[in-house]
């Protein structure tokens, strides 16, 4: 029966406790897309949970969907993220990177006229967040298989500047509708070469990512994120457990060390049916509440539980979890506003203990 504030071994690498930040995009790094010192704040903050998961770090500039997210794929980038990690790292947490392409998620205006690329030529539904004048997203155009090459020695080469900044590990986005997901699902992914068709054909990528990455850390120190639910970003799939089913039969071979799922913990959940496909450590991931989290824990569905909005509006969230104590409430009109503003300004309990 495990418990949160319990140590775990995950692959290579041992946390202090099972709790998890998620990764959460907070658009502060600037049009530079270069880690700066606030970020180092925010996440010094919340280095009481044993595993920190970086928000979405962007592999490529032709890679982004959102303004002012972070990336890793130059030097200087890398270089940036050091003293972020040295912070996390004082406090006895780990950090791993969550690396990113958004796929058909973009629009020109965010990659200089470039049109977002995809698996397939197909519009998704919705509008671009944080765009304004709101925008429709675009038809996307397909990827040939020397650009689908190429994007895989993108994700290799920020595998390797992840290696250079210092991080624990990596992660691959493969959630939420962005690229590696729109490969994966048969809705998005009509493809009819070696990257399409078959399920085999549509996990291909996937794979060769996650092999790049084992080539630079090892598979001990590579993690997976997935959302087999299907409800971002127009996303769908005719056989969600028979695609991640064979997902995780093919992590599990390689022996990753982790897979996060973000999925409610519902009945039509199949989350429990693919745990039991994945020979790594399983971090539970949405609409966690303490007692569901702990629960998790006891029964072994889980190895770790992770929060995220919980996570943005309380940076002392594991004592907050251990002792049975009320959160902060979350301001979702400053999740994505400038400066310390809803980033590094809610309270910590001792913060609130003074003001009494």
């Amino acid at each position: 029966m495990a418990e949160l504030n319990s140590p775990l071994k995950i692959g290579d690498f041992e946390i202090k406790n099972r709790l998890v930040m998620a990764p959460l995009t907070r658009a502060r790094s600037g049009e530079t897309r270069v880690p700066n010192q606030l970020m180092q704040e925010y996440y010094a903050q919340r280095a009481n949970a044993g595993l920190i998961l970086t928000e979405a770090t962007l592999i490529a500039p032709k890679a982004v969907g959102y303004a002012e997210t972070p990336g890793l794929w130059s030097e200087q980038q890398a270089q940036a993220w050091q003293p972020i990690i040295e912070a996390v790292h004082a406090q006895g947490s780990k950090m791993v990177v969550q690396l990113w392409h958004v796929g058909r998620i973009s629009h020109p205006d965010l990659l200089d006229g470039d049109t977002p690329v995809a698996p397939s030529a197909i519009q998704p539904a919705g509008h671009v967040s944080l765009l304004r004048p709101k925008r429709p997203y675009v038809t996307p155009r397909a990827l040939s298989i020397e650009e689908i090459q190429e994007i895989v020695a993108q994700y290799k080469h920020a595998a390797e500047l992840a290696k250079v900044a210092g991080f624990d590990g990596v992660e691959l986005h493969a959630a939420n509708g962005y690229l590696i997901d729109q490969f994966l699902q048969s809705t998005t992914n009509q493809r009819e070469d070696e990257y399409g068709g078959s399920l085999e054909n549509r996990a291909r990528l996937l794979l060769q990512v996650v092999d790049a990455f084992i080539e630079v850390w090892g598979a001990g120190r590579v993690g997976v994120h997935i959302a087999p639910r299907a409800d971002s970003h127009d996303m769908g799939d005719a056989n969600p457990l028979e695609t991640f089913g064979y997902v995780m039969q093919q992590l599990s071979q390689r022996q990753i060390a982790f897979v996060f799922s973000r999925e409610y913990q519902a009945e039509d959940s199949i989350s429990p049916q693919l745990r039991q496909q994945f020979t790594g450590a399983w971090i539970a991931n949405e609409n966690l509440t303490p007692e569901s989290a702990k629960q998790l824990l006891a029964s072994g569905e889980a190895d770790a539980v992770s929060f995220g909005k919980a996570y943005i509006a309380n940076p002392d969230l594991l004592e907050r979890l251990e002792k049975n104590l009320p959160f902060n409430e979350l301001n979702p009109e400053t999740i994505y506003a400038k400066g310390a503003l809803g980033y590094t300004d809610y309270p910590a309990l001792a913060e609130h203990t003074l003001e009494a």
